[in-house]
């Protein structure tokens, strides 16, 4: 039985694709089973070598990588996105969290997180990059003023309760800082988390931040 991870590379750079690819072939699970110099045929492509993990470049000739995932986006995702790009831009790495992307990693720290990456997003996990984990943890917690008091519709599985939290943990409140603004015990906090976790299926405070900016609980 095959049980490695499938992987298409796609980047714009040939000898970046022959040293990532050289790279992750090292690793006894995974495989390399494609890469797309262009992102013309990036979706048949995934498609046909039975790809479990697409590495995606921002910047490509014919279509970029944001065209990309907006067409998986709207064809239905025919495998798990790890976006690798130069650019770290707050607004690029918000819209492609909110189309659906599993990671994101600046090429400067590709080297040492990649095979880290594709292991985590292989297991159902989101993973960005520190550098990228800064930018949306800045951004969200500036001050209260990223609060959207407008009346926002989510997924009726959270209760009004969780919605409250999940959006204070998205601004990088501490469970104390939660309990004190909520008037309700530490433990009463850590036990609304673990039920939010559960019900997402979410594998970390990452994935909170993603759910929140996704459904406009924080402003933008």
């Amino acid at each position: 039985m095959n049980d490695k991870i499938r992987i298409h590379l796609a980047d714009d750079h040939q000898v970046l694709i022959d040293g990532m690819r050289t790279l992750l072939n090292t690793v006894s699970n995974f495989e390399v089973v494609g890469f797309s110099l262009d992102g013309s045929t990036i979706y048949d492509d995934v498609l046909n070598n039975e790809t479990h993990i697409l590495v995606l470049d921002i910047s490509m000739p014919k279509k970029d990588g944001i065209e990309v995932i907006k067409e998986f986006s709207k064809k239905g995702y025919p495998c798990k996105v790890i976006i690798l790009s130069s650019y770290d831009d707050l607004k690029i790495i918000q819209e492609v969290m909110k189309l659906g992307v599993s990671g994101y990693l600046t090429k400067q720290c590709a080297g040492e997180s990649i095979v880290e990456a594709i292991h985590a997003v292989a297991n159902g996990e989101d993973y960005f990059c520190s550098t990228v984990r800064e930018k949306i943890f800045n951004s969200a917690t500036k001050d209260n003023t990223k609060l959207n008091k407008e009346k926002v519709v989510v997924d009726s599985i959270l209760t009004e309760r969780e919605i409250e939290i999940i959006t204070l943990i998205a601004l990088e409140n501490s469970g104390k800082e939660i309990s004190e603004k909520l008037f309700i015990s530490t433990n009463t906090v850590e036990t609304h988390r673990k039920n939010i976790m559960k019900k997402l299926k979410a594998k970390g405070t990452i994935a909170l931040v993603k759910f929140a900016i996704k459904n406009k609980l924080i402003k933008q």
